[in-house]
């Protein structure tokens, strides 16, 4: 079943004053973990799924569909907040808007939406193209016109900085909000400078993007909240830190012929079992019968 009440409690979460922290997570597993750990939300992003799923870069592989898939999975097993990569809303002003139906009914609490040109790619790669403003413009509108729930929240992403530079995407930003975007994104700045320009003369809500070893300088959540970001992500990490023991454990087995050692010291059976809910689904019978 998915967390229908998501964009309730995003909603709440952007209410309070502190910040808040979307790590990403590239599978539902992951998300559980991210979940455990005390995290107000998690991210769903393009790159990390089309890796987990497909093993291929972020260059579009993905359909509308099997992302949804993707979101549903995840939204049906956490109890947090799902925001989900919508990339371009896949396609034209009626594909945006079918992308919201699909994502919303799959129990995300918010999307995003960028203005790249159709296939898009990584937002930290580079010959980045984007579509007009007043096209995208018209993508928002289509947006909020589709979503059943006015709770459900719509970031504003745009990938004009690389082209076009920082003054165009601050204004295009500030017109996909004032369109009826919830949340203002600006992908890729590149220094710190940047970073408290776009906090200074964006009129809205703000998203920042911390990957890291793209383009734009990591900064700590409270370095973030202090400039005016209330949405701080992590998108690509759990992918990273995956690849990295993934290897050890690897190298492990080839070296050594056994990977115990390692991989308990990682985490127990028993955390797994814990983790995956074990216990809950073991004992379903005997708690029907003992009714």
């Amino acid at each position: 079943m998915t967390n229908n009440k998501g964009p309730k409690q995003l909603r709440e979460l952007l209410a309070q004053p502190g910040p808040i922290r979307s790590l990403g997570a590239h599978d539902v597993f992951t998300a559980l973990i991210v979940e455990q750990m005390g995290f107000e939300s998690v991210f769903i992003g393009g790159f990390g799924t089309t890796a987990s799923q497909l093993g291929l870069p972020d260059l579009n592989f993905l359909s509308a569909a099997e992302m949804a898939d993707a979101v549903r999975r995840m939204a049906s097993r956490v109890r947090i907040p799902v925001i989900a990569d919508g990339d371009t809303g896949h396609g034209d002003l009626h594909n945006v808007q079918h992308t919201i139906e699909l994502f919303e009914g799959a129990g995300a609490a918010g999307i995003l939406l960028e203005d790249q040109v159709m296939p898009k790619r990584c937002g930290h790669f580079k010959k980045k193209q984007v579509i007009p403003t007043e096209e995208m413009v018209l993508k928002f509108k289509a947006a909020i016109d589709a979503r059943s729930d006015s709770d459900f929240t719509i970031f504003a992403r745009t990938d004009a900085r690389q082209m076009n530079g920082v003054e165009d995407a601050i204004d295009r930003v500030n017109r996909y909000c004032d369109a009826g975007a919830d949340i203002a994104f600006i992908e890729a700045p590149q220094s710190i400078e940047e970073l408290e320009l776009i906090a200074k003369k964006v009129d809205h809500t703000l998203f920042v993007n911390m990957l890291s070893g793209g383009v734009t300088p990591i900064l700590s959540v409270e370095e973030l909240h202090q400039m005016g970001y209330k949405i701080v992500v992590c998108p690509i990490e759990s992918l990273m830190v995956c690849a990295r023991a993934m290897k050890e454990l690897c190298n492990e087995f080839m070296t050594e012929g056994r990977v115990d050692k390692l991989a308990l010291a990682s985490s127990s059976f028993g955390e797994l079992k814990e983790l995956l809910g074990l216990d809950k689904y073991l004992s379903l019978r005997s708690n029907l019968e003992s009714d």
